[in-house]
């Protein structure tokens, strides 16, 4: 299926989110992984300026929320649920990892919308709440600093539904910028680099092909490594021929 569909098919779920700004700054989340849906259930203070500040570019999406007075609304017609949570739940499903969980996501957005859930920022969502998920997840951070704020953890997990809506390869638009393209260099002309530069190297006396050591074959694997382009041996070449000129070395009067 389209990747921009199974996107558009997941809904990004706020339970009581108490900050707006918070709101706003999940908002842009978002929008910057290409998911558009945001619901809002009970927000503490929303609409607010604090939250359009911290959208920054994602407004439309703040002017489009649904806002509901319960999970259990913002979830209608869903057909797969997953849940942020931090801890493993008596009565809860297992947590995943977010890879994991999100392709499952990506797998039932196939037949229908999907959501994701995040609680308050202070509680997290209560026993309840997460008892409405078919799955959780939890995002592994350095457990001597777990603290993660809403917004980034909104952002972890819509950048896991980008790269697997994907398949991990996502396009990329660099705005403005032409790819600069070169051939490939022939062999014959990589051949004509490494002569130029053996006899440069001779002739400033670096280079002694009476005993050449490997300092040849150590140029040729650093070269190697790459794979020389027809622009990049004349510029190579342009130095040595320029060291040439300025120097007197090597040349041919």
């Amino acid at each position: 299926m389209n990747p921009e569909v199974l996107l558009s098919r997941i809904r990004v779920v706020l339970c009581r989110p108490s900050h707006p700004g918070n709101i706003g700054a999940a908002a842009r989340a978002m929008k910057t992984m290409g998911l558009s849906r945001l619901y809002l259930v009970a927000p503490k203070q929303f609409p607010d300026p604090e939250a359009d500040t911290r959208a920054t570019g994602a407004v439309d999406l703040l002017q489009e929320a649904k806002i509901t007075t319960s999970l259990n609304e913002a979830l209608a017609g869903t057909v797969f649920v997953v849940a942020l949570s931090a801890r493993q739940r008596d009565l809860g499903p297992a947590l995943g990892a977010p890879r994991e969980t999100v392709a499952r996501l990506l797998a039932e957005a196939a037949q229908g919308e999907v959501a994701l859930v995040f609680g308050n920022e202070t509680m997290g969502l209560s026993n309840e709440e997460i008892q409405h998920c078919h799955a959780a997840v939890t995002i592994p951070t350095n457990p001597d600093f777990s603290s993660l704020n809403l917004g980034s953890a909104v952002q972890v997990l819509c950048y896991e539904c980008r790269m697997a809506a994907f398949a991990e390869k996502p396009p990329v638009l660099v705005a403005g910028v032409t790819p600069f393209v070169s051939p490939p260099a022939s062999h014959d002309e990589v051949e004509g680099l490494y002569g130029h530069l053996e006899s440069v190297m001779t002739a400033t006396g670096f280079y002694n092909p009476e005993q050449p050591g490997r300092l040849m074959p150590k140029l040729r694997r650093l070269f190697g490594r790459i794979r020389l382009e027809k622009d990049e041996i004349n510029i190579l070449r342009g130095v040595l021929a320029s060291t040439q000129v300025k120097t007197g070395f090597g040349r041919k009067d």
